[in-house]
């Protein structure tokens, strides 16, 4: 664990709870921020590399390794959750129903979350099925940020064309907030940024 950490990333981060269904969710007891993102996009990784541990949430290169809504405590004071993706996955239509009928119940349904972080991979930008999950989360009034991921497979010049690109498809969504972070969960770039804009939601419930 680096000691460029903030201190509520340094303090122990356990497995909570997972639910597979509406009815599953963990009663309400801290506030939360939630991961979203396409499927394989790197959800797990980034929740391992905020808290700096390698195997708290199970990462995979098959997409749809993550098949129920994984509620992690931080502190004691906050909970992350590491969500099932959208789009591509190798499962079922009817298992990827279920999916999408579980994600949009909790984001639209869940009076403690403070943010949902969506999750782009920076090697391919916005993308359709992106665009049209964030406007889901405008029509619900679901606030979101935007956190590129996997920035260290781009040289500089293309990293800030995707960059520039993704700022402008925040303007296009009226929940979006307007910082765009960029991260590397290999080589841990933005994780500082990441921790300063999640650490004003603990403890707020």
């Amino acid at each position: 664990m680096t000691g460029d950490f903030l201190p509520l990333f340094r303090m122990p981060c356990t497995f909570m709870a997972g639910a597979a269904s509406v009815a599953s969710l963990p009663v309400i007891t801290h506030p939360e921020v939630a991961f979203i993102g396409r499927s394989n996009v790197g959800k797990s990784s980034l929740v391992n590399a905020l808290i700096g541990q390698k195997a708290l949430a199970k990462t995979s290169q098959n997409p749809g390794a993550t098949k129920q809504l994984n509620f992690f405590l931080l502190g004691e004071q906050l909970i992350l959750v590491d969500m099932p993706g959208y789009g591509f996955a190798k499962v079922s239509k009817e298992k990827k129903g279920e999916w999408d009928h579980l994600i949009k119940s909790y984001l639209c349904g869940r009076p403690n979350l403070k943010r949902a972080l969506v999750l782009i991979d920076a090697r391919r930008g916005v993308m359709q099925v992106d665009d049209d999950f964030m406007r889901i989360l405008d029509d619900s009034a679901v606030n979101f940020q935007i956190v590129l991921t996997k920035a260290d497979a781009l040289k500089p010049s293309a990293l800030a064309e995707i960059q520039d690109q993704t700022i402008a498809a925040t303007k296009r969504h009226v929940a979006a907030h307007p910082l765009v972070l960029t991260t590397s969960s290999l080589s841990k770039i933005g994780m500082r940024e990441l921790q300063e804009e999640i650490i004003p939601f603990a403890g707020t419930l």
